[in-house]
């Protein structure tokens, strides 16, 4: 009887150091003041923050931007020993703004809105702010801009990684082709998150252009929900067991980014 007392006694001094490490949820919008203040800054310095748009993606959802960098802060939280900050769900949409159920924020009002958001996370003890963009267009050079300018006044750090770009070698390596906004890379990552979210049955080739090389042409709204990167490619005719792959090697990927950067500020002494 008394093995068995010891063995539940540590037993549950483990289990309370062990909560002790560990946040209840990585979710900012999920955690309770106290128990943020107890993690950050001193055992979490780390935020991530989401953001995104709502605009046409083909076959899959109109908030693709959104559904995309959320599931990867989820899978990368952990292992980085971050927080999640909620997701920024509208943004700069630009030339595909005028497709039903797409909302477009201006440039004037997004900027100073991106902002604030970062100086609040900084504000609140965070010192690598991780911004998992989920849209490009100008909101691209928009944040990356802010997020320097932010670095630079408050002495944090920002990192704005565009998953679709930084990956583009990963989705050669599995598809063999480049995909394309709302291209089978995007599409392939919405599947392996929420599969009800695709709808393959519905794609047509009217459904794709290919974006103009050299800026040889500009039209808007663009005139088709998929542009791709190269004629002739995008259609979702990847399996499950792909789609899952291609999940995996890019969270790898943006992981051992976001790892070594943060390595390297700290070796620095930033």
């Amino acid at each position: 009887m008394k093995v068995i007392q010891t063995f539940l006694l540590l037993f549950s001094l483990n289990s309370f150091c062990f909560a002790q490490q560990n946040p209840s949820t990585r979710e900012m919008d999920r955690i309770n003041w106290m128990e943020f203040a107890e993690f950050v800054p001193e055992k979490i310095n780390t935020v991530l923050l989401p953001t995104g748009t709502l605009e046409p993606h083909g076959v899959a959802n109109n908030g693709a931007d959104n559904t995309t960098p959320t599931a990867m802060a989820l899978e990368l939280a952990d292992e980085l020993n971050a927080l999640i900050a909620p997701t920024l769900n509208y943004g700069i949409t630009g030339s595909m703004a005028n497709y039903p159920g797409a909302f477009q924020i201006t440039e004037e009002a997004y900027r100073p809105f991106i902002r604030d958001i970062l100086k609040g996370l900084s504000r609140n003890g965070f010192k690598n702010i991780i911004i998992l963009n989920g849209h490009g267009g100008g909101q691209t050079a928009v944040l990356q801009e802010v997020a320097g300018e932010v670095a630079n006044e408050l002495g944090v750090r920002t990192l704005v990684i565009n998953w679709w770009s930084y990956a583009s070698d990963v989705t050669m390596e599995v598809f063999g082709e480049d995909g394309g906004h709302a291209g089978l890379n995007e599409t392939a990552y919405i599947q392996a998150i929420d599969p009800s979210l695709v709808h393959p049955e519905k794609y047509t080739e009217d459904m794709t252009t290919a974006y103009p090389q050299n800026k040889s042409w500009s039209a808007v709204p663009f005139p088709s929900s998929i542009g791709l990167y190269q004629a002739g490619q995008g259609f979702p005719n990847f399996d499950e067991a792909q789609a899952k792959e291609y999940f995996e090697k890019v969270n790898t990927k943006v992981l051992a980014l976001i790892q070594d950067t943060i390595r390297k500020w700290d070796l620095a002494g930033l």
